[in-house]
C-alpha cells in the first residue's frame, strides 16, 4: 500500500533479454528501475538471463525457443505498467519478441529504444517496432526518435541519465596491479569487445600514446577470435578484463578514456568519462554530433598528436567544463521528473503514487 493513502502500490515490471550485467542496456535499466522507485512504484524485473527478480529463459538472446504467452503473462501478473528493454527494439529473439507483444496488446507500455535493427553496422533494413494506443515509446537520442517518426510511430526523447558525483575510484592501488608507477601512461577502453567498439583503433592510440592498453569488457557475437588476434599483435602492454577493480578503479586510473565506436545508441563512456574528470578520445559515431552539441571538448580517437600534447601539459579546465556539463545535463536526479509524464501518458485515469 502507499503509505498514508490505503491505496495499492503501483508496479513497473521492467523486462528485457538480459538484466543486471554490464552492459549499457542493463546499467540503464538499473538506473530507470531506480527512478520509477523513486516515483514511487514497486519494481520488478524480468529476463531471459543475468540477474533479474525473474528469469524467464525464453527471453534470453541465445534462447533455442521463445517463451510462451502463459510464461510471460505469470511473468507480468501484478504489474500496472511494463518498461520493455530494447526487446521490441533490436529482433535479436524474434520468437520472444512476438510472444511479449501478444501479451502486452492493449496494455500499459513503455517501449525504450536503445537502438533499432536498421541503425547496426552492415544492417541492410529492419522491422519498424510494433506499436499499439497503449504504449508510449522512448528513444534515448534524437535520431532514433526522427527515424521513428518517418516509419509513424511517435516517440520522445530522454537521454540516458547518471549519478552526478560517481564513486571515488583506487587511482594508484589499481595502477599498482597493473604494474604502472605514477608516470606511465594508461588509456582504458570502458565497453564489451564488438566490431562496432573498434577496438583496433583503440589499441592504436594506445601504441601511438606508448601507454598501456586496458580493455574492459568481453568479447561478444563471436568476436573472440579476432580480438585474441589484435591484442596479441598489440606492440603495448595489455590488460583485458576489468577483474578485482570497479569501474570506478578503471576511470580513476586511466590517463586517457578510447571510445572509438562506430555505433553506439548513446555511449555511456562520454558522459562518464566527464564525471570522472577524464579526457575523452571518441569516434564519430552519428549521436556522438547530439551529445556534442551540449559543448562538450573531446579529442578525436585518432588524433594522438594533440592527446599527447594535453598529456604533456594537462588543462584541468577542460575537464572541468566537461563535468559541469554533464552534472547539468545528465542527472539522474532529474530523471524521475522527466518519466512522470511518460507515466501518466500510459496509465490515463490510473491513479499512482505521484
Amino acid at each position: 500500500m502507499v503509505p498514508g493513502t490505503g491505496r495499492a502500490l503501483t508496479t513497473a515490471a521492467v523486462v528485457s533479454y538480459r538484466l543486471g550485467q554490464a552492459d549499457g542496456v542493463s546499467v540503464e535499466a538499473a538506473t530507470w528501475s531506480w527512478a520509477l522507485g523513486r516515483l514511487g512504484l514497486a519494481v520488478c524485473t524480468v529476463a531471459g538471463a543475468g540477474s533479474a527478480d525473474l528469469l524467464v529463459p525464453g527471453l534470453a538472446l541465445d534462447a533455442a525457443t521463445g517463451p510462451t504467452a502463459g510464461e510471460l503473462t505469470a511473468a507480468l501478473d501484478g504489474a500496472d505498467v511494463v518498461v520493455v528493454e530494447n526487446l521490441l527494439s533490436l529482433p535479436l529473439n524474434p520468437a520472444a519478441g512476438r510472444a511479449l507483444v501478444e501479451v502486452l496488446a492493449g496494455r500499459p507500455a513503455v517501449l525504450r529504444h536503445h537502438d533499432l535493427a536498421w541503425q547496426r553496422p552492415g544492417s541492410s533494413g529492419g522491422a519498424t517496432p510494433p506499436d499499439d494506443p497503449a504504449w508510449a515509446h522512448v528513444t534515448i537520442n534524437d535520431l532514433s526518435r526522427r527515424q521513428l517518426a518517418e516509419r509513424g510511430i511517435e516517440a520522445v526523447t530522454v537521454r540516458n541519465a547518471f549519478d552526478p558525483d560517481p564513486p571515488r575510484g583506487d587511482r594508484d592501488g589499481t595502477r599498482r596491479r597493473l604494474g604502472l608507477g605514477r608516470a606511465g601512461r594508461l588509456v582504458v577502453q570502458p565497453t564489451r569487445a564488438l566490431p562496432r567498439k573498434d577496438v583496433p583503433a583503440a589499441v592504436r592510440l594506445a601504441e601511438s600514446l606508448q601507454a598501456t592498453y586496458w580493455l574492459l569488457g568481453p568479447a561478444e557475437d563471436g568476436y573472440a577470435g579476432e580480438l585474441a588476434r589484435v591484442l596479441a599483435s598489440a606492440a603495448v602492454p595489455v590488460v583485458h578484463g576489468l577483474g578485482p577493480a570497479t569501474m570506478a578503479d578503471a576511470y580513476a586510473a586511466a590517463d586517457v578514456v578510447a571510445f572509438p565506436s562506430r555505433w553506439e545508441g548513446f555511449g555511456n563512456p562520454v558522459i562518464e568519462s566527464a564525471l570522472y574528470r577524464r579526457p575523452l578520445a571518441i569516434g564519430p559515431y552519428p549521436v556522438a554530433a547530439e551529445l556534442a552539441a551540449f559543448g562538450f571538448r573531446w579529442f578525436g580517437a585518432g588524433d594522438a598528436g594533440a592527446i599527447d600534447a594535453w598529456l604533456r601539459q594537462p588543462d584541468p579546465a577542460l575537464l572541468d567544463h566537461n563535468r559541469a556539463l554533464a552534472r547539468r545535463h545528465f542527472s539522474r536526479a532529474d530523471l524521475p521528473g522527466r518519466l512522470a509524464p511518460l507515466l501518466d501518458s500510459v496509465l490515463g485515469e490510473r491513479r499512482w503514487p505521484r
